[in-house]
């Protein structure tokens, strides 16, 4: 599984960088170097993409599970009217 975003994000990168050289009318391996790099920045920024959204999830876990509790506390915890 930690593979997978990895791969996609090298795709990515390779991708935007094939692109933009063709759209400049280029040759597709006109630096390989920059095709490292994009490809490396595209690893990096998807694999930070699927942190975020693995701590989004925990976040949102932990604030439903806190309005759960304050929902009980003041409806079923209400012993004294």
């Amino acid at each position: 599984m930690p593979a997978t975003p990895t791969i996609i994000g090298a795709l990515l990168g390779l991708g935007t960088q094939m692109y933009s050289n063709a759209l400049r009318k280029l040759p597709y391996m006109r630096h390989p170097w920059e095709h490292v790099v994009g490809m490396g920045l595209g690893a990096v920024f998807v694999n930070q993409l699927v942190k975020w959204d693995e701590k989004l999830k925990e976040d949102l876990d932990k604030m439903l599970e806190r309005a759960k509790q304050a929902n009980e506390r003041r409806y079923f915890d209400d012993d004294d009217d």
